[in-house]
């Protein structure tokens, strides 16, 4: 099921990430989203791990970097994607242009 939260490709993102108490946030581009297949999901052996079972593959690149996740879907909105993996949460939202007085 695709995600709420409107992807523009290109576009600028930010991504918080959280883990062990800690925060940090960055900037990310050329994010893309879906969902895991089956296939994909057999083949990363997470049958029968219950809720630790990633729901979707993440791709973005920071600081000129590709990175690639498979995690599992914790909040989903318009404004913004919240993903679960090993321990850490990666929060994506559009960045928003400054406002101008």
């Amino acid at each position: 099921m695709p995600i709420r939260m409107r992807i523009m490709f290109p576009g600028n993102y930010s991504v918080v990430t959280r883990y062990s108490g800690q925060e940090k946030r960055e900037r990310c581009q050329k994010l893309t989203i879906r969902d895991l297949t089956p296939e994909e999901l057999r083949h990363l052996g997470s049958e029968g791990r219950g809720e630790d079972v990633p729901t979707h593959q993440i791709t973005f690149y920071d600081f000129g970097c590709k990175r690639l996740l498979n995690a599992r879907i914790k909040e989903d909105r318009e404004d913004k994607a919240v993903f679960e993996t090993q321990g850490k949460e990666y929060e994506f939202s559009p960045m928003r242009p400054a406002r101008r007085e």
